[in-house]
């Protein structure tokens, strides 16, 4: 019943956004970018670390960020340009299914459901599910959830995991992180879920909320795109293949997670 809901969301999601972007049938993506320098990607806005607009400049930045304009200047070259769409957790697929971005680089797991839908890259990066409390908490892990109320976003897969730790729990999902957040502080809800990056990026601007669960999912990232673009799936593989030898793609997991309290970035890095 879930699933069928879930798809029912998407075709509806789909539907309302038929119109507003180009065909994507019989397009090939790889060729459409290399014709005109330009791929575009559907990134988070609202994710410390991954990609969060900063109020400064409204430039989008962070780890996923970095991560498609890197993967474009390897795809097309020095030339190459990184178009930017802010896309959340329910959005993403849409957007991508519709032809409104050529590809999705937004904390987005590789699930078995959404690979009936979209293809993925390799995974390029390892995340895991975890749970954000109040520092006085006495939460410790996702057993302790039973009884209580945890915050989730929609269209995130994690809501569906702590159904399945913790199937006593009061699961509120909301619209985005920033609300999700705002919910957890004013004492809506005792603990919020989602991939322990995403958490640590929301602990760094909250200092009265730490981390807690350890991983107790994995969630591998992929780079989103639609089915049929094998060619463009390939040459998104070979791109970060070709950072992780050269060093690139550990500069990056430095440069963005290496002074976050508590966070072992070493993990993360390739060679």
């Amino acid at each position: 019943m879930k699933k069928r809901f879930w798809l029912f969301s998407l075709l509806i999601s789909l539907l309302m956004l038929t119109g507003c972007g180009k065909s994507v049938a019989n397009q090939s993506v790889l060729k459409n970018a290399q014709a005109t320098k330009t791929i575009t990607w559907g990134v988070k806005g609202d994710v410390k670390l991954f990609g969060l607009v900063d109020v400064k400049d409204g430039q989008q930045k962070g780890f996923d960020v970095d991560m498609a304009k890197h993967i474009t200047k390897h795809i097309l070259g020095p030339k190459g340009k990184a178009n930017l769409v802010t896309v959340t957790s329910q959005s993403r697929v849409p957007l991508l299914k519709n032809g409104n971005v050529d590809a999705v680089i937004a904390t987005m797991s590789i699930t078995p459901e959404r690979k009936k839908i979209i293809d993925f890259s390799h995974h390029y990066f390892n995340a895991g599910q975890s749970l954000l409390v109040p520092k006085n908490s006495s939460i410790q892990n996702a057993k302790d959830l039973n009884g209580k109320t945890v915050i989730g976003v929609v269209g995130a897969n994690s809501v569906q995991n702590i159904k399945q730790q913790s199937p006593k729990a009061k699961v509120v999902e909301l619209q985005d992180y920033a609300q999700a957040m705002n919910a957890l502080k004013s004492h809506q809800g005792d603990a919020l879920t989602t991939d322990n990056g995403i958490l640590y990026g929301l602990a760094v601007e909250n200092p009265g909320f730490v981390v807690r669960g350890g991983t107790f999912t994995k969630e591998p990232y992929g780079v989103a795109v639609n089915k049929g673009q094998k060619s463009f799936t390939r040459a998104v593989d070979k791109a970060v293949l070709e950072m992780q030898h050269d060093g690139e793609y550990n500069r990056l997991v430095k440069k963005w997670f290496g002074n976050v309290p508590g966070f072992n970035y070493k993990e993360l890095y390739r060679k």
